[in-house]
């Protein structure tokens, strides 16, 4: 648990003290052209030991107020990968054999990959549950550069679907970066007492992320958010923490259909193909044709040059 740090989004309002679960597992970000790097070079660094190699793991674990007892050690090509267990979940992090880094995952470099890296290639889910009218939630942490690509794809697809399905973006029971612990509450906010700008406040914060200035053009009633952040956000995130730790979210984005985690694109029309694949009948609006270049991670519209389908904070 950490503190939350104090919000302020245009007033000088004094916010209790909170405290935030805080994630370990999403500390391990992706650092691809590190890794990469250590993949060409392991061999000519000094290296360190299996042993030493779960020591300098559990000591950062430590450093970052987690208990992280490691179970097994195992030699993975330019990496170690280390079974650990934390807080009763058990995963493996992968770390580099000059104990400089580590990360959660490691993505496979693919020659066969799509001619066409900007595209999204993700199939179709077969496994999504069906329903008249599906529920559709999206659970990202609001500075995850992998979140904010999964809204850029999201909501286009649920703006298409408007009134044919039950859609919200929520907020993870942890978070990892600085920033979320003030714009969270704002983006909760929002959602939850003016909604009708909700969208509109979203669709500019992805630009640049200026809080300031999209509070301004969405034209947000900042009397009404002071207030509800000062009053109403712990119970508003309460219930989404509830959500999420019910669904077992373990990273950022992560989309839920009808109560189940599902794997999806990320491009406007990924996501809203794997939206209509829940439909017990599709409606019209399935047929529509939406982009289907990935937009890029982090801030801004552009599109990606790579396929990140599977990334997460």
């Amino acid at each position: 648990m950490v503190e939350k740090k104090e919000h302020d989004a245009g007033h000088s309002h004094e916010h209790a003290s909170k405290k935030i679960k805080v994630n370990f597992w999403m500390v391990a970000a992706i650092v691809l052209a590190v890794l990469l790097l250590g993949t060409l070079i392991y061999s000519s660094v000094t290296k360190v030991s299996a042993r030493q190699a779960g020591k300098i793991l559990t000591d950062f674990a430590a450093s970052q107020g987690v208990i992280l007892n490691v179970t097994e050690i195992k030699s993975n090509g330019a990496f170690y990968e280390v079974v650990a267990e934390i807080q009763g979940q058990t995963g493996s992090f992968y770390v580099t054999k000059d104990g400089k880094y580590f990360s959660s995952s490691i993505i496979p470099l693919n020659a066969n990959a799509s001619a066409n890296p900007g595209t999204d290639s993700t199939p179709q889910p077969t496994n999504v549950p069906k329903s008249d009218k599906p529920k559709v939630e999206l659970f990202v942490m609001t500075h995850c550069p992998y979140g904010t690509q999964a809204e850029k794809g999201f909501l286009p697809a649920v703006g298409e679907l408007a009134g044919k399905i039950d859609s919200s973006i929520k907020f993870t029971h942890f978070f990892l970066h600085e920033p979320e612990y003030a714009e969270t509450p704002v983006q909760m906010c929002i959602r939850e007492e003016q909604n009708s700008k909700f969208t509109a406040y979203l669709t500019c914060f992805l630009t640049d992320g200026n809080t300031t200035r999209c509070l301004k053009n969405a034209s947000i009633d900042q009397t009404k958010l002071n207030n509800c952040i000062d009053t109403k956000y712990d119970g508003y995130y309460a219930a989404d923490s509830a959500l999420s730790e019910g669904y077992a979210v373990q990273g950022s984005p992560t989309l839920v259909i009808n109560g189940v985690q599902v794997n999806t694109g990320r491009s406007p029309a990924a996501m809203l193909a794997t939206i209509c694949s829940a439909f017990n009948v599709a409606p019209e609006e399935c047929n529509t044709q939406l982009d289907s270049a990935n937009p890029s991670a982090g801030f801004g519209w552009t599109v990606s040059q790579g396929n990140a389908a599977s990334a997460q904070c």
